[in-house]
């Protein structure tokens, strides 16, 4: 007997049993057509998400045909991109800066040599050292009388050349004394006239503890120089009478030591005022 479709199927011999097999078979096919669909939606989403992956990988292509197939003119130039402008960039000034002072132009020129003149500024101290050499000073003098200060025809040179001053220093030293005479004069031309035309030579000062020394008759060493507008005289000789001889190294030791150090604080004088210009300039 058959319900017809849909219904169990019941087996031969009308026992009312359902026909196991037959449901068996069904159940089968059912199974069977479930598989194929799923399979068939699975085929379907893959092939859908291929396409937009495909899709998409044509389209970067794309855009990558069209960038490279651009002419160098149509891609954005260095020139065209944004730089970084955080940074400020060093300024200079365009004014040089003036030059430092030259230490000669403060003494050569009684105009801008305005330190004060006295024995301590040129002959400081007691005693002074040049190298293992020590020497004490003696007596010491500033007058205004610059022919006052000379022997023989210094005075008048001293005095034509327009003298204003002289500042004498005597050091002594094992027997040998020396009396350095500084003159200054009003600019570098009236001291460098006088020291070239110097005749005679400077007087010697005696006296504290220093006995006199180069009296008429004997003979010492005589020196004449200048820087600036100072002219430095020298005289050396043997506290004993003793006649200086060029073969003499003590004697001319001596009076050169001295009178380099009178140059020296001469030249640091103008060091001195250089450089308080200078400060004055920066500050």
């Amino acid at each position: 007997m058959s319900f017809g479709q849909g219904g169990p199927s019941w087996g031969p011999g009308g026992t009312q049993t359902p026909d196991w097999a037959a449901l068996a078979d069904e159940s089968a096919a059912r199974n069977r057509r479930k598989r194929w669909l799923l399979i068939g939606g699975g085929v379907l989403a893959t092939a859908a998400i291929g396409a937009i992956v495909a899709t998409a990988v044509i389209s970067t292509n794309k855009n990558n045909s069209n960038n490279s197939g651009k002419n160098a003119s149509e891609l954005p130039a260095p020139s065209d991109l944004p730089s970084d402008t955080a940074e400020p960039e060093p300024s200079f000034s365009s004014v040089a800066p003036p030059p430092p002072p030259d230490p000669k132009d403060y003494i050569s020129d009684a105009k801008k040599d305005r330190a004060p003149i006295t024995v301590d500024a040129f002959f400081p101290g007691k005693k002074l050292t040049m190298g293992n050499r020590v020497y004490v000073k003696g007596a010491t003098q500033q007058t205004k009388n610059c022919a006052a200060t000379t022997k023989g025809a210094l005075g008048p040179i001293l005095v034509n050349n327009g003298c204003d001053q002289v500042v004498r220093a005597t050091y002594s030293k094992d027997g040998v004394a020396v009396t350095v005479g500084l003159a200054v004069f009003r600019t570098e031309a009236q001291a460098k006239k006088a020291a070239r035309q110097a005749s005679g030579s400077i007087a010697t000062l005696s006296g504290a503890g220093v006995p006199p020394f180069c009296l008429p008759g004997s003979v010492c060493r005589r020196t004449a120089n200048s820087y600036g507008r100072y002219a430095y005289f020298a005289i050396s000789g043997y506290t004993d009478g003793k006649n200086v001889t060029t073969a003499d190294k003590n004697a001319y030791a001596t009076g050169d030591d001295l009178t380099n150090f009178t140059f020296r604080q001469i030249r640091h004088r103008g060091e001195l005022q250089a450089s308080a210009a200078a400060t004055a300039q920066t500050g």
